[in-house]
């Protein structure tokens, strides 16, 4: 595979799998009634149960590749990528609303890039430094038109949403360096296996959400309300973890850190996206600004990795 065809797959890749992951913002409004470890939960065991089942014609065959370090990798990444991430992005979402939470979390190509950054690999930081401003740029303008927008919400509290989605931005940044480096470090599992064996690890450890989630007294939910519960937790289970990650992990595998982890600003573009339309309404000036700028810094960091800016020969 030439590296102009390693370019295109894991672009497209990182495309779609922003697509499905995008729609892991909606939910939290869409389930607006349920508290986030109820929408952990329910997510999480779904992802559980439908990548045990996809993994079952292969299970003695992956089953037999894993050592005891990759349960201990695998429980990490699924703990921090998975459950805590989700429960800080639903926090976020609830009280800040989709767009200043996707915006905040959008920071991701900037803080994946400096974390993750090997000497040698992909593009130099400094060559970098200019599409990198302007994604920050971009988050700045979404917390300015957070602050100025609010209606309704205290601004402590609103501080708070701000910070959950912060936290969320911090322990995704922490899971895709350690899975990407995982990854080129285990190259006895496929990216679809390595996905499949983190959602049923991420099953697992959701059941221990079962108890405070579902069996502590709450709010109680009519019929219809549990079925769109269920619904949306078994849509955002097959679309975003199971296919997502797994287009994700292919993406990670191809193009070097400095550009896939960028590519998270799909994610960010496709949530604005649905959040927009779920409200019906354009977005506003400074979040029209923070799309502009975020977009136009991957795409200059994605002109920067091209073979001709690299110097690589085609293979």
């Amino acid at each position: 595979m030439t590296h102009q065809q390693r370019l295109l797959i894991g672009l497209t890749c990182g495309l779609v799998a922003g697509a499905f992951w995008g729609g892991v913002f909606l939910a939290p409004e869409l389930l607006a009634a349920f508290t986030p470890l109820q929408m952990t939960a329910g997510r999480y065991v779904c992802y559980g149960l439908a990548s045990a089942a996809l993994l079952v014609p292969s299970a003695r065959t992956v089953l037999a590749k894993l050592t005891l370090v990759d349960w201990r990798d695998l429980a990490g990444l699924s703990l921090l990528g998975n459950i805590v991430y989700y429960v800080c992005l639903a926090v976020s979402v609830q009280i800040a609303g989709v767009a200043p939470a996707s915006l905040i979390i959008g920071l991701l190509p900037v803080t994946i890039t400096l974390v993750g950054a090997k000497r040698g690999e992909g593009v130099a930081l400094r060559k970098l430094a200019a599409p990198l401003l302007l994604v920050a740029a971009g988050v700045l303008c979404i917390n300015i038109a957070a602050f100025q927008t609010a209606t309704g919400v205290s601004v402590a509290r609103l501080s708070l949403g701000l910070l959950a989605a912060a936290g969320a931005l911090a322990v995704w940044t922490v899971y895709a360096v350690w899975n990407a480096r995982r990854l080129a470090a285990t190259p006895r599992f496929t990216g679809h296996e390595w996905s499949l064996l983190t959602g049923v690890v991420t099953g697992l450890l959701s059941l221990l959400l079962i108890i405070p989630a579902f069996a502590l007294p709450g709010a109680s939910h009519p019929q219809a309300a549990w079925m769109l519960f269920w619904g949306v937790s078994l849509a955002v289970a097959l679309g975003a973890s199971v296919i997502g990650n797994g287009l994700w992990n292919t993406a990670s595998r191809l193009l070097p850190l400095s550009l896939s982890g960028q590519l998270i600003v799909f994610e960010t573009l496709f949530a604005l996206l649905y959040g927009f339309l779920h409200e019906g309404r354009w977005p506003l000036p400074l979040e029209t600004a923070a799309i502009v700028l975020m977009l136009a810094g991957v795409l200059w960091s994605v002109h920067l990795h091209r073979p001709a800016a690299e110097g690589h020969p085609a293979e």
